[in-house]
């Protein structure tokens, strides 16, 4: 997803500053923990009807995003 910007949003008076789905106080964070945990897209989406699955998709650019920007420092 190329545009997952317009999804997340960073608000330091909203769940400490953590990326969040844009007009909500869920997490990207949340999202792969309930991935991580075995929930598939339609048991999110039917736990949350607040979001989209171009929301779940969005934080999993974002993550992969952040991933792929992640440098290793040898000590």
């Amino acid at each position: 997803m190329e545009q997952y910007q317009k999804y997340i949003q960073i608000n330091p008076n909203i769940r400490f500053g953590k990326p969040c789905i844009a007009g909500t106080r869920i997490a990207v964070q949340d999202i792969l923990g309930w991935l991580a945990s075995g929930m598939n897209n339609e048991e999110i989406l039917e736990d949350f009807p607040e979001l989209t699955t171009d929301q779940i998709r969005a934080a999993l650019a974002f993550a992969a995003d952040s991933e792929r920007r992640t440098r290793l420092l040898a000590a």
